[in-house]
């Protein structure tokens, strides 16, 4: 991208989360789906993503013009031919006309966002994925309605004294959302920096039975 100028923007987080949150998708999205971000914001997740997971399809997404140029940088210069362009797509719309889809990611977002955001993901995620469809979320949690983390709890103050509609979200209530939804229990894996993976399926699919508080891959050490 010599002489021309560089949109990409970089967040630091996804340099110390994206190998972690990788080995989680490996194991549960099956080859040769279509693969929806959602709040791709700089888009280096998914250009990350698209490329150690030749076989999957890529179709990042972000509301915010700046941050889908960036992810269509970010594109350009991984040069992978299974990464869409980025979709002007914005969680809380009423339907986003979209349809196959094979499993939606959703990566730090629901703290920095209203919880008609968090509502819209799911039931939108649950319009648009297709038999076996996973919705994957990443991200701090309370669980029980306290923090899993002293971190986490200053973290949430600092987000709420940013704007009252944001805050780490209750697991429980996510969940109940996604119940109503139509998504199963869901699995529930620790991740490096007090954060979660939390993976839903929709009920009647074939990974609903098999959804689960899974044993978590990372030690104590992160």
């Amino acid at each position: 991208m010599s002489g021309e100028a560089d949109f990409r923007k970089h967040a630091p987080a996804t340099l110390r989360n994206r190998e972690a949150i990788l080995a989680v998708l490996r194991g549960r999205l099956a080859p040769g789906g279509l693969v929806l971000e959602v709040a791709s914001g700089s888009g280096e997740h998914a250009a990350y993503f698209a490329a150690a997971l030749p076989g999957m399809v890529f179709q990042p997404s972000d509301p915010h013009p700046e941050s889908r140029a960036s992810i269509d940088a970010w594109a350009a210069s991984a040069r992978l031919a299974n990464l869409r362009p980025a979709l002007a797509l914005d969680a809380t719309a009423p339907d986003w006309k979209l349809a196959g889809v094979d499993a939606v990611l959703c990566i730090n977002m629901l703290h920095i966002a209203p919880w008609a955001a968090a509502r819209g993901l799911i039931r939108n995620s649950a319009r648009v994925l297709g038999r076996d469809g996973l919705l994957f979320l990443y991200g701090p949690f309370k669980r029980g309605g306290a923090h899993t983390a002293p971190s986490n709890a200053v973290f949430d103050l600092d987000l709420l004294g940013r704007d009252p509609e944001w805050g780490v979200r209750d697991l429980e209530a996510v969940a109940a959302e996604a119940e109503g939804a139509g998504f199963g229990v869901p699995e529930i894996l620790a991740m490096p920096a007090n954060n979660l993976s939390v993976v839903f399926r929709l009920e009647g699919s074939l990974g609903a039975a098999q959804t689960r508080q899974g044993p978590s891959p990372w030690t104590s050490s992160f």
